[in-house]
């Protein structure tokens, strides 16, 4: 049941939430349902800790920041050259094999969230950053890749290996794949392989193929620490779009400008047979245009559908907590996602993002969508400001959910009896400022990659008169309303990376 706001406060914070867009014109300074889990395409170059393609190569997923669409086909077919990875040194002049394109990667990060109100030791409707006042290493990713390579005749072949360990690899399992190994506030998770072909079939500039477990598509904000622009999430980013997925995906290039892009997969963190949800394929369906307005604006519309829910039984626990499996109705219970997403390049030093999303459930009979706003200014090369604004709803309380164990998401994805506690319906504004700090008297000094500090200030607020902040629920009331209205918490991360 939708409701309006009418009280005075709310209007003030979806004020506060819009001047991010407006400052923007002025020049000044101003990212899962329960079944699913969290995930993620970048937000243009707003998480300017480094350039986009610096950030996500240094956070270990080349293909996820390649460099820019080649204007013709000629320079297509000079990015496909072989070229020296960073793990050899090639002589001058000597035309590097395949090989010798390897590219090794490594990114560590580690941040606190302080919360000197809460009576839960949690921030609410949160995934990596839902530890109160505790500091935690959040990751340490580690990659093995290879660009995309020419091997003659137009074609070309890449690929990707990474994994990563730290407190966030609670919140991105892929099931069947190392899930559950580790059970501790620490854990493992593999989150990238797969296999990149380019074929010049069918269309004047080809296609592009990955084949294997790859980060999802959609939303704004990715899981390596420096592609997205603050150490928190926004809401869509970990309660609408799917953070991993396994099957094959194409992106078809069908002008210079506008791409086309399918795939079929195994459903959001799951693969297949026991390890799958209920085995029916799921998929993407979007546009993307690039380098639109002189290369200032850059646009995609993509959709991800298919069945989510478990089709095994439900399962209870001597403790009274309930798992996610729906029986045999799970096979024909849809859920739609969609994210549309529009970054434009102000100049050289000031970016906005809009990036709107929805979802729907058939077996949460829930829909929950959201728009954020998100603007960056590069003060100087060595400091950014950032700014988001979100206003999101959640129709019935079944999307936004706190997986309170260390283990609960990996349980409710395998079927398992999980704790949680939610919300009840609650229209939710977000609005986060920060800076990205790369202290030059640090990074001069350093031998190897770089270092960047980002600290932030950020406000959660119930719009419509709900309670779901700072307090947790229990088994026998897993919804909460006797919390706070609002929540104000200070965070910071640190992170290095190569």
């Amino acid at each position: 049941m939708r409701q309006t706001l009418t009280d005075r406060s709310a209007f003030k914070f979806v004020l506060l939430s819009c001047c991010a867009a407006f400052l923007c014109e002025t020049g000044t300074p101003t990212a899962h349902a329960q079944t699913s889990a969290p995930a993620q395409v970048q937000v243009g170059d707003i998480a300017k800790t480094l350039k986009p393609e610096e950030a996500e190569k240094g956070a270990g997923t080349p293909t996820d920041g390649e460099e820019p669409t080649a204007t013709s086909l000629s320079e297509e077919e000079e990015a496909m050259k072989p070229k020296a990875g960073n793990l050899f040194h090639v002589k001058p002049g000597h035309t590097p094999t395949y090989w010798e394109g390897l590219e090794g990667h490594v990114s560590i990060e580690a941040g606190i969230s302080g919360n000197p109100w809460t009576r839960s030791g949690r921030n609410f409707a949160q995934y990596y950053s839902d530890r109160a006042n505790t500091v935690t290493l959040n990751q340490i990713i580690g990659s093995l890749s290879h660009p995309v390579t020419s091997v003659g005749s137009g074609y070309g072949i890449g690929f990707v290996l990474e994994a990563m360990y730290g407190s966030d690899a609670r919140f991105d399992p892929t099931i069947g794949m190392g899930s559950g190994s580790l059970h501790g506030l620490y854990q493992w998770a593999p989150t990238q392989a797969h296999l990149d072909v380019h074929l010049p079939w069918i269309f004047k500039r080809g296609i592009d193929v990955q084949i294997g477990q790859m980060y999802g598509i959609m939303g704004a904000e990715g899981t390596p620490a420096l592609a997205r622009p603050f150490y928190t999430y926004n809401y869509a980013s970990d309660y609408i779009v799917p953070f991993q997925t396994v099957g094959i995906l194409a992106t078809m290039h069908l002008t210079r400008h506008m791409d086309w892009i399918l795939g079929v997969d195994a459903g959001n963190s799951t693969t297949f047979g026991a390890s799958g949800n209920n085995n029916k394929p799921k998929g993407y369906f979007g546009l993307a245009w690039n380098k639109l307005m002189d290369g200032k604006l850059d646009v995609h519309a993509i959709g991800h559908f298919g069945p989510q829910g478990n089709n095994g039984r439900t399962i209870v626990s001597p403790t009274g907590w309930v798992s996610a499996g729906i029986g045999k109705q799970a096979n024909s219970l849809m859920q739609y996602n969609a994210d549309v997403m529009a970054t434009y390049h102000i100049n050289d030093k000031m970016t906005v993002s809009v990036d709107g999303t929805y979802l729907h459930d058939d077996s949460l009979r829930d829909d929950a969508y959201g728009v954020t706003t998100y603007f960056s200014y590069d003060i100087h090369p060595w400091l950014t400001f950032n700014a988001r604004g979100e206003i999101f709803r959640d129709n019935t309380g079944g999307v936004i959910t706190e997986y309170s164990s260390f283990n609960s998401l990996t349980q409710a994805l395998s079927n398992q009896p999980f704790p949680y506690y939610n919300a009840l319906p609650t229209t939710y504004g977000e609005l986060t400022v920060g800076v990205s700090y790369r202290p030059e008297f640090v990074n001069k000094r350093l031998s190897l990659g770089g270092f960047t500090i980002r600290p932030e200030i950020r406000l959660d607020k119930s719009l419509n008169g709900t309670h779901p902040f700072n307090q947790a629920g229990t088994v026998q009331n897993p919804t909460v309303n006797n919390g706070t209205n609002n929540m104000l918490w200070f965070s910071c991360d640190a992170t290095w990376s190569f």
